[in-house]
C-alpha cells in the first residue's frame, strides 16, 4: 500500500478511524478492568446483543444519509415480530409464512413513513414519532399484552444454529447484509444518490434525481431492515414480546452518529456504523460487568452521542 493510498484513506475514513482507534482504547481497559471482558463467552454474548441493533443502524445509517431519522424502528420490530409470531403459531405454524408477513407488515409502515416524509415532505421526527406511537400501540392490542412462544424447533436455525467452531448463523447473516448495502451505498448509482440528496436536496433536484423516490426508498429499507433484526430476535429468544424493540431507535442512532455518520446528511458509512454497533453493544457489556445501575447506562449511552455529535460539528468547523 502506498503512501498516497494511505492518505487517501486517512482522508476519507477519518471519523471511523478515530472511532476505531476509540475502540480499540476501550477494549483494552475494559480487559484489565475485567477478567471475563476479552472471553470467547462474552465476545459471543455481545454479538448476539447487538444482532437486531446492527440491522436496524443499517436502516438508520442510510436514513441520516438524507438528513432524516426514523424513530419508528423499534415499534415496526416489535409490531411485524408479533404479527409473524401470531401467524407462526396459528394452524400446525408456518415459520416460512411468518417471516414473510413480518416482512410484509415492516415493508407498509416504512412505505408509509417513506410516502410522508418524500413526497409530501412532512418532518420526518414528527411522522415517524407518530408511526412507532401507532405500532406500538397496535403490537399491545393485538396480541393483548401476551408473550408468544411454543415455535416450531425448525424456526430456531437462524437464531440459534451455529456453524464453523460454534458461531451463529446470525453473524454470517449480518455480514452478508453490511456486505450487501457496503456494496450499494459506496458503488452503486443509487448510493450515490443518497448521499446527494443528504447534501444539498436542491441541487440534487436540479441535477435531475428523484429525491422523493431515493428518499422514499431509504425509509423502505429501514423498514426491511426492522423486519430482520424482528426475524433474528424472536428466532434467537425463540418467543415474541409486546415489549420487543422499546427504545432500539436509540441504539440506532447511537450507532449510526458514533461511526460517523452526520445528522445533517450526506456524510457516514456502514464502516462506521459496524464501529459503532460493537461500541454501543460493548459499552452496555463493560457497564454490566462492572455492577453498574441498569439506570446510569442509558446517561453513559446518553453522554456518548452527545460527544459524538459535538466531535463531529467541531470538525466541520475547522473544515469550514
Amino acid at each position: 500500500m502506498g503512501s498516497s493510498t494511505l492518505k487517501r484513506i486517512t482522508k476519507n475514513f477519518k471519523s471511523e478511524l478515530t472511532m476505531l482507534g476509540i475502540f480499540a482504547v476501550f477494549f483494552i481497559v475494559m480487559s484489565f478492568a475485567s477478567p471475563y471482558f476479552l472471553t470467547s463467552r462474552n465476545i459471543l454474548n455481545i454479538v448476539s446483543q447487538v444482532s437486531s441493533n446492527a440491522l436496524l443502524s443499517i436502516g438508520m445509517t442510510i436514513v441520516i444519509l438524507t438528513g432524516g431519522i426514523d424513530l419508528s424502528v423499534g415499534g415496526i420490530l416489535g409490531l411485524s415480530g408479533m404479527i409473524g409470531a401470531m401467524v407462526i403459531n396459528s394452524g400446525d405454524g408456518r415459520p416460512v409464512l411468518g417471516v414473510l408477513v413480518m416482512l410484509g407488515v415492516a415493508l407498509i409502515c416504512g412505505t408509509f413513513n417513506g410516502v410522508l416524509v418524500g413526497y409530501l415532505r412532512m418532518p420526518a421526527f414528527i411522522v415517524t414519532l407518530g408511526t412507532t406511537n401507532i405500532c406500538r400501540s397496535l403490537d399491545y392490542v393485538i396480541s393483548n399484552a401476551n408473550t408468544q412462544s411454543g415455535f416450531p424447533d425448525g424456526y430456531s436455525f437462524l437464531g440459534k444454529h451455529k456453524v464453523f467452531a460454534g458461531i451463529p448463523v446470525y453473524v454470517f447473516f449480518l455480514i452478508a447484509m453490511f456486505a450487501i448495502f457496503i456494496f450499494i451505498l459506496s458503488k452503486t448509482k443509487f448510493g450515490r444518490f443518497i448521499y446527494a440528496s443528504g447534501s444539498n436536496l436542491e441541487a440534487a433536484e436540479l441535477s435531475g434525481i428523484n429525491v422523493r423516490f431515493i428518499i422514499m426508498m431509504c425509509y423502505v429499507i429501514s423498514g426491511l431492515m426492522c423486519a430482520l433484526a424482528a426475524w433474528i430476535m424472536t428466532s434467537r429468544l425463540m418467543a415474541c414480546d409486546p415489549t420487543y424493540g422499546n427504545g432500539a431507535e436509540m441504539d440506532a442512532i447511537a450507532a449510526a452518529v458514533i461511526g460517523g455518520t452526520s445528522m445533517s446528511g450526506g456524510k457516514g458509512t456502514l464502516w462506521g456504523t459496524i464501529i459503532g454497533v460493537l461500541l454501543v453493544g460493548s459499552l452496555r457489556n463493560a457497564l454490566n460487568l462492572l455492577g453498574v445501575n441498569p439506570y446510569w447506562q442509558g446517561s453513559a449511552l446518553g453522554a456518548v452521542i452527545i460527544l459524538a455529535v459535538l466531535a463531529e460539528r467541531i470538525s466541520a468547523l475547522r473544515k469550514s
